[in-house]
């Protein structure tokens, strides 16, 4: 159960790295479109879960590894954002949100 704290960090932390991705996408993302799905943090506020959602998603693993290398410069430019409402600058880990890749399948699988 996510305390209110968490899901207004998380939600803080989402609206962050959605700007962050779209200034500066064409560097990190070489041109692929990511939105940040959802962000979930732990209870300790330490770690936030970032969920992409990356298109076209043939380059999905190639666009999560350079967020992966560049975690410490997202962490903080992140950092010098959101510094003035959280006590401490969370850890960031990236994940491929697929959900919107598995309706589709579903859905071509319903319609056969």
């Amino acid at each position: 159960m996510e305390s209110m704290r968490m899901l207004k960090i998380g939600r803080l932390m989402q609206k962050e790295l959605a700007e962050y991705l779209r200034e500066n996408g064409l560097t990190l993302a070489h041109g692929n479109i990511i939105s940040v799905t959802v962000v979930r943090m732990t209870p300790d506020l330490g770690l936030a879960k970032v969920y992409l959602s990356i298109f076209p998603s043939a380059q999905a693993l190639a666009v999560l590894k350079v967020l992966e290398e560049n975690t410490k410069t997202i962490r903080f430019d992140l950092g010098k954002k959101i510094a003035k409402q959280v006590r401490i600058i969370p850890e960031l880990r990236f994940y491929i949100d697929d959900s919107l890749d598995y309706a589709e399948r579903i859905d071509e699988l319903l319609k056969k």
